[in-house]
């Protein structure tokens, strides 16, 4: 526990301290304005990031992408990400987040969608450097708040050019880089991406962060202690588990990690269904509760069938009720049967994943 103590410290973007250095990870259709809100309440979170915002949206006046810049301030600092191909559209967008209020710019370049990379973003731009480095020039020039980047491995499997981008970025102007993708155990060809922000960090001056399904505090821990690394993103652990943060925090700090109670995590859907309805229409509130009860009760005695029946409803009140029911009979230490007779198909969660969302939903 002595490297915990003594060598994972908060880090700075410019003059922007993110302590503790926990990220929480854009994901599109997942981290709103909402989500943001009620995990930053759970604690242990040093910097918040919007989800996935296109800039050609944001440009030809979408209210949809308009909407996914809005922020509270109890969630400062906080990060506007945004992706595209285009330098001119990428600087107005860039220069719209500024506007907005956002302490940090963040460029997605590390969305491997289809729909995303056939118009020159995300990915894409890690196999056309002298866009990228256009586009990141153009941006700095315009705005005065930090502008951090997010990268992948590289655009194939065989084509790792992780550590040429790094430094592009650095050169162009960027504050803090993220480099997102999966461990060797993940089955990732060739360089783990854990293991190339060891080698980034070498070779760059600016704080390097990591991110790539960490869903446990040993995990965060082990990161950090392997690489180096300033900073760690939590994506999809934080939808199964909204108190990770809090419980790495804690940790570090040689403290007994939180544990929630069952009633926590009632209280926990509770709320996120309350936040959501004051935010938006009542069937796209249904449908976000859907998800994140199908990522939430992962484990749970019962989960699948509580899954089924939430994925079943189609109001508030069955919401609401399938809540409750669900939860006092687990908590009375009853077996949990679902819906009323037998359900034909047991409805899981699906993995997510940040870009795959995006394709969906942008």
């Amino acid at each position: 526990m002595a490297f915990v103590m003594n060598e994972i410290t908060s880090f700075k973007i410019r003059d922007i301290e993110i302590n503790p250095p926990l990220v929480l990870s854009p994901m599109a259709g997942v981290t709103d304005i909402s989500f943001r809100r009620l995990l930053k309440r759970r604690g242990g979170i040093g910097l918040t990031v919007s989800e996935f915002i296109s800039v050609e949206g944001l440009t030809r006046n979408n209210p949809k992408s308009k909407r996914q810049m809005r922020f509270y301030a109890e969630e400062r600092p906080f990060a506007v990400q945004i992706f595209g191909g285009q330098p001119e559209r990428m600087r107005m967008a860039a220069e719209m987040a500024e506007e907005v209020g956002a302490d940090i710019l963040d460029i997605n370049c590390g969305c491997p969608a289809p729909k995303v990379v056939k118009h020159g973003g995300g990915s894409g731009l890690l196999k056309d450097h002298p866009r990228l480095e256009g586009i990141l020039k153009e941006i700095k020039k315009a705005i005065s708040i930090p502008m951090t980047v997010k990268i992948r491995a590289g655009f194939y499997d065989h084509t790792i050019n992780a550590i040429d981008t790094a430094k592009l970025a650095e050169d162009c102007g960027a504050e803090h880089i993220a480099l997102h993708g999966r461990t060797k155990e993940q089955g990732y060809r060739g360089l783990a991406n854990w293991d190339l922000v060891k080698q980034i960090k070498k070779i760059v001056r600016v704080p390097v962060s990591g991110s790539g399904d960490v869903t446990t505090i040993q995990q965060a821990l082990d990161r950090f202690r392997e690489t180096g690394c300033d900073g760690i993103l939590i994506g999809r652990g934080a939808m199964v588990n909204p108190w990770i943060f809090r419980q790495i925090e804690e940790t570090i700090a040689g403290r007994e990690p939180f544990e929630p109670t069952l009633e926590d995590k009632r209280q926990v859907l509770l709320e996120y269904f309350d936040m959501l309805r004051e935010d938006m229409p009542e069937m796209a509130a249904i449908g976000r509760m859907k998800q994140l009860a199908g990522q939430f009760t992962r484990g749970l005695q019962g989960g699948a069938l509580f899954r089924t029946a939430v994925y079943h409803s189609h109001s508030v009140e069955e919401i609401l009720g399938r809540i409750s029911e669900y939860f006092e009979t687990i908590s009375a230490g009853r077996q949990y049967f679902g819906e009323a007779g037998k359900p034909n198909e047991i409805i899981e969660a699906p993995v997510l994943d940040s870009c795959e969302v995006a394709a969906v939903s942008s």
